[in-house]
Parts: C-alpha cells; structure tokens; sequence
C-alpha cells in the first residue's frame, strides 16, 4: 500500500515509498498529516511532499536524518548504491563513518564527527565517499531537530553528488600547474615550487640545485617529420628524465624543448656533473616515433644555491646562462655557471659579429693533419681542419667559433667555403692523397649539397675518389627516404663517405648496413684510458674493427697522442691513426714540402703514457697559508695537481689552500719547487665542469665565508655574521687542521 496522509478532512494516497520510508520522508508525512492543510504559491503541503520525492528519484539530490547518537534513520536508496549497500543496510550506522576526511568545508579544520558533537548546523560540507567503487565527491548539508521540549533528535540533512564538478575543477586546477602534453608540473609550478624551496632554504642554509635542459637539433625533428612526432618525441624524454633524475629531486617541462630539473641539498659538483652526463647520453639515444628513428641530443647548464645565486630569479639566470654557454661551446656538454660567464656571452655575441665577416677579409684558413696507415707509418690523406686568424684576438679555437657558427645560422656558408679550398688545395698536391672535408648535419639535409660538391669537384679538378666527406651520427636525426636519397646521390658521384665520432652515444648497427660508409672513425675517447687496467676500450675498439672489416670498411683511430695507446691501436688492428703521436695539422705549404717525393712517412713518436691533461693558463688566484693571503698564478692545471708561481723558495710538504673564486676552495701540499715555480698536489681531485675546464667538486657556502668577514655579493639584505674576522684575511687554523676546517665547512646539511 502506499503512505495515506490526510490534510484536513480530504484523504490522498501518496505513492509507496522506499525502504527507510518511515525515516526523513516518512516523519515528515507524519508531520503533514497532523497539521492543517499549508498553502504556499499555490502549492499545498502534500504536493511539496511529491515534489520532493520526485525530485530524490532523480538521482540529482538526497535527503539524510539521523537519530541522537548520528546513526542513520533514513538515507536515499540511490546513494546507499553508491556505497554498494542498500539503504536499509545501512540504516542505524554512523553517519559520518560513510566518508574519508573531508578536504575542503566551511567550518576550516572541523570535522563532520567535530560538528556532530556540537549539534552545529553546516552546508556545502565536501566530502568523499568511503568503500565505493571509484572516488565520489559528495556535498552535504544539515540542520540539528530539537522536539518541542528543546530535546536534541538527531540531524535532518540533503546532499547531492558533485563529482562531476569536482573533477572539472582539478582538471583546470592540473591545467594551470601541469604540462598537459607531458605530464610534468610546468613553469608556473616551477617558479612557485622553487621561490618557496629557496626561502626556506635561505633560512635552514642547504642548498638548492637547479639544471636546465636543452633538447639539441629538436627542430629539426619537428621541421622534418611534423609536430605530432614532436610531441610524441617530448614524451618519451620527460619519461628518461624521469627514470634517471628518480627521486634524487624534480622535473619540470618549461615548454618548448625545455626543461628543468630542482635537485635540493645537492652541491657536489662531481655527483651534479656525473648526472647530468647520464641525463645527455640517455636523452641522445635513438628514439623510435611512429616507426621511425629519431635522434636528438641534449644540453645542461647547472646552477647551485646559495653560490650562484640566493633568489629563484637569480638561480634559473645563472643556470640559463651557463646552458648558453655549453651550447655555445659544442653542444651535447653541461655547464657550470661561473661569473665569467656574463663577459664570455658577451664575447660571443661579438665574436658572431665578427665571424659574419672573417670569409670576405680572408681570416679563415685550413689546416691539414695527417691520416697515417699504421702498417706502414706512410700518410694515406689528411683532415681538413678550419683555423680562424682574428686580427686582434690571434688565433680562435674552432671549438669555440664552430658552435657559434652553428648558432648563427653560417655553418653552411662556412662548410662550403671549406669544401672549395680543400678540393682545391688537394688537387695541386703531389700524388695521391685523399683530403677529408667534415660536413655538417645541417649541410647533409641541404638537397642541393650534392651539386655544392659537383661544383668543388668540378672548379678544382679534384678527381672524386680523392674526397672524403665525414659525416657525424647527427645526419641520421630522423631517419628518412631524403637521408637514402642523399647517401644515393653522393655515391653517385664517387666520393668516399666516412662516418665521424663513432660510438659518441647513439650508434646503431642498422644504419652501417644501409648507409654506403667507406670508414668508421673511432671516437678519441674510446682511446683514453684504453690502456688503463680494467678498462673496457680495448674491447669495444676491437668489436668496431672486427665489424668494420665484415662490412668492407677500414677504420681511423682519433686523437692519440701517446706510444702505449698506439701500439694498443696497432694490435687491434685498427688500418689509420690520427693524432699528435704523428703529427699535428701542418699548414699547406708544410704538407706540399713533405709530399715532394709523393709520399710522406712518419714514425710514431711522443710519450710513453698518458698522463692526466693538464690545462695550460695564466689564471690569477689567492693561496691561503696560515692567516695571510698571497696572489700567485696558476701556469697549468690537472684534476691531481698544478703549477704555480709567484712564491719564492716554498719547502716542500708546505700545505695551503688554494682559493679559485666563487667558494672554490681545495688543499694542496707543495711537492716540487724551484725557485718562484711551485708544483702542487690537490688532496680532493678536481672535476670537470663539463667545458673542457676543472672546478672543485664542492664548494665553500657564501655565509660562512660572510662569517670568515669577505664580501659576498648578493648575500641577503640585512645579513649579519654571527662572528666578525680580519677582512685581509680567511683566518683558517694551522695546516695540520686545515683538511677538517674545509671538511666541516663543505658537509651537506
């Protein structure tokens, strides 16, 4: 049957009800049917009634009451479904046990079970549902009922499902802090994550690393195989990203090919400098898209707080310039930031000015150095290699004004003008030897590269067979019919192709069998250290060979220097050898003069080993000894050692501490010394800094070299050190101690 109320004398029958009906709705009729007929705009009590039951079985609302204790009298059947129950399951149950934690409310901290307690009246209480299938977001409503007696009842209450909105609002919420391509959190949530890391840090004096990441040659990837392959490509380095950085600290997308990585309480440069190597050969590994290969590569500038910076502004700054320098240098490197790094942008800047101009004044020149048959010590061809004669800087190392040619768009310009001259310097030269002109990725993806090269050949009169074009790995960025279009087209034309670097992070097997390579160039840094015990070089440059002559093609060894790394090249049967072991370039009248008799023989001379490379410089430094300081320049510089002078007859076992700036500070102990010339041993290695330079693997933070009472600049307004010391000196202990005095003070918080 269903519930019979009357109003008055007039009998309705209101339709059956759910289970629990004698609970909210049912009181409520209960309360109707004893009270005169209620009449408001035109609609009686017992409409109002089936308005709301109409409106409860559709699903958009729900009514709720509980008894004294908050156990439940009654609550709509379909959101008991929610629960997986049935509403008279669920009846005579704690109200508040149906939820998790609330996350937002108008009463702040309050909890539902809190207001329950106080009998306290409350609305829009957002809650998520406890036991349901999938996350529900509820919001709910009560008002405590007394009886005429001013007895607490229990609580009438309603609620509706506002999941919906909910999961639309974090959507947005996602949108403003994440990448949505990615996944990863984005600028804005950078900038808020890492202002608030360093002011807390700032505080706690720990320290803040920051990495920004530089995708290389990512436009091409774009430019050539679309926007989509580009985005798909985004994803898989924020997924390497991830898996290497791991919990060691965050990543961030800044957009575009960018990104960032916040390392907290990490200062040690060795360990910095260790992970971002690992980031820019796991990101420089072949990628496949949409079946296709793609390669990029990558660079990093590094930045730590406090020592480069305090705010977030100043530390991204400081990262983003030393990542303009790796990129400036070569690309595929990392970068610490130095303050000599502001004047170095600026030298660049007008280095590119000058070098759009060094082709029509006849700076550029080519030097030619000597590719040796290891059988027979005779020279076999010659790299051509670009020299820049600056008319007031002197003599520009290429890997200085190559990337900046690179960066400037003039690469092409530059590499066609090498082409010219080397095909026409090898055609006047006597005999046979071969010339080998590096051609980059950039010049490779030119369709009309092929007639530049006819052209060469033609104005020269350099016969074909006579040219060697190296490639880098870089021309196989996105493998494609235009990359077997070109490899056809130079063939065609008789040229010898050589595959430079090899082994430099992404080789692969499979394009040495499609690619028509008449040599493989074995990277130098398989060489170093090859003779080392334990080193695993021997065996890869063995496996290149051994591959090489399966394919029919012979093989160069760069960059050797030393008689033990030679003889280990000439056992592993590698066919050439480049490298100061030979000879250096020689300019074109050196090689003419020794090629008179059309042949040139060289015997293999140099050192026996390979010691650490030392840096040769003229670097104004301050040693510290005792309580004084001295000025003395640094002359060479290793990771284990340097020279020095500007002391006189310093005794040997002497201690001291050097100080290279920027909180560099190391211990070294005198080991040889001759006059005002010092030679010294670092008692913590050096490590690289990732530019073919060395820095200390940690540094001294700024605030305590404030409480040592030296300027810092940038230190914090209203900084005071906590003691005050003599500003003309560092005023460290003894040597006996001055290991644990730079211990103590470089441990990580």
């Amino acid at each position: 049957m269903g519930l019979e109320t009357s109003i008055g004398n007039e009998e309705l029958a209101v339709p059956p009800l759910r289970s629990g009906s004698r609970g909210f709705l049912g009181k409520i009729g209960s309360r109707i049917g004893a009270q005169t007929p209620v009449v408001s705009g035109n609609i009686k009590a017992t409409d109002a009634l089936l308005l709301l039951q109409n409106f409860e079985q559709t699903g958009k609302g729900w009514f709720w009451s509980t008894d004294a204790a908050g156990n439940l009298t009654y609550i709509s059947e379909f959101i008991a479904e929610l629960f997986g129950s049935k509403s008279k399951d669920l009846l005579g149950k704690p109200f508040a046990s149906l939820f998790l934690k609330p996350v937002s409310n108008d009463a702040g901290s309050r909890s539902l079970s809190f207001m329950f307690t106080k009998k306290m009246q409350f609305s829009g209480f957002e809650v998520e549902t406890d036991g349901s299938a999938e996350a529900r977001w509820l919001s709910i409503s009560g008002r405590p009922h007394v009886d005429k007696s001013g007895n607490f009842q229990g609580f009438y209450g309603s609620g509706n499902d506002i999941t919906e909105q909910r999961k639309a609002s974090e959507d947005s919420s996602r949108l403003a802090t994440f990448d949505s391509l990615t996944g990863l959190p984005n600028r804005a949530s950078m900038v808020k994550k890492l202002e608030s890391t360093l002011a807390a840090f700032r505080i706690q004096k720990r320290t803040c690393a920051v990495m920004l990441v530089d995708l290389d040659r990512f436009k091409q990837i774009n430019d050539t195989l679309g926007h989509p392959a580009g985005d798909a490509l985004l994803k898989q380095v924020a997924e390497r990203l991830l898996k290497i950085v791991e919990e060691k600290g965050e990543v961030y997308r800044l957009g575009g090919d960018e990104f960032q990585v916040m390392l907290p309480d990490c200062d040690d440069r060795g360990i910095l400098g260790e992970l971002a190597r690992k980031i820019i050969d796991s990101l420089s590994q072949p990628y496949s898209v949409d079946g296709r290969r793609c390669i990029i590569g990558a660079s990093i500038g590094v930045s730590v707080a406090p020592f480069d910076g305090l705010s977030s502004d100043d530390i991204v700054k400081s990262a983003d310039l030393a990542l303009y320098e790796a990129k400036g240098n070569g690309r595929g490197r990392f970068r610490f930031y130095s303050k000599d790094l502001q004047q170095s942008a600026e030298d660049r800047r007008v280095l590119e000015e000058d070098l759009r101009d060094a082709v029509a004044k006849d700076e550029l020149g080519l030097a030619y150095q000597p590719i040796v048959n290891t059988k027979t010590n005779v020279v076999e061809g010659f790299e051509a290699l670009m020299r820049w004669n600056h008319p007031e800087r002197g003599q520009i190392p290429p890997a200085l004004f190559i990337p900046i040619a690179e960066e400037a768009n003039l690469i092409a310009q530059l590499g066609e003008w090498a082409l010219h001259k080397a095909c026409a310097d090898a055609a006047k030269w006597p005999g046979k030897t071969r010339v080998a002109v590096n051609v980059s990725a950039i010049q490779f993806a030119d369709q009309d590269f092929p007639t530049i090269v006819d052209k060469a050949l033609r104005t020269s009169g350099l016969s074909p067979e006579r040219l060697e074009l190296e490639l880098t790995e870089g021309v196989f960025l996105a493998e494609s019919n235009e990359t077997s279009a070109m490899f056809d087209a130079l063939k065609r034309r008789q040229v010898r192709l050589v595959l430079d670097d090899f082994g430099t992070g992404y080789s692969s097997l499979s394009y040495l069998q499609t690619a028509p390579f008449d040599k493989i160039k074995i990277d130098q840094s398989f060489v170093r250290g090859a003779t080392e015990p334990g080193s695993r070089n021997g065996a890869i440059i063995a496996a290149i060979v051994a591959l090489a002559d399966a394919l029919g093609m012979e093989t160069t060894a760069e960059g050797i220097e030393t008689l033990d790394e030679f003889e280990l090249i000439s056992e592993l049967k590698v066919s050439h050898v480049q490298g100061h072991v030979y000879s250096s370039a020689v300019n074109n009248e050196m090689l003419v003069e020794n090629l008179e008799g059309e042949s040139w023989t060289i015997e293999p001379s140099g050192p026996r080993h390979h010691r650490n490379e030392r840096l040769s410089m003229y670097r104004k430094v301050r040693m510290i000894h005792e309580n004084h300081v001295y000025s003395i320049v640094v002359r060479n510089l290793s990771v284990t050692g340097a020279l020095v002078e500007g002391l006189y007859n310093v005794p040997v076992g002497t201690k001291f501490v050097i100080d290279f700036g920027d909180g560099q500070l190391a211990v070294a102990t005198v080991c040889r010394s001759s006059g005002n010339q010092q030679g010294i041993e670092f008692e913590t290695r050096l490590v690289s800094d990732g530019n073919g330079g060395l820095c200390t693997s940690r540094r001294v933070s700024p605030y305590l070299i404030a409480e040592a009472g030296l300027e810092v600049p940038n230190m914090p307004a209203g900084y005071v050190p906590t003691t005050k010391i003599d500003r003309d000196s560092l005023s460290v202990p003894a040597f006996s101690t001055v290991a644990d005095w730079t211990a103590t003070r470089t441990k990580p918080k």
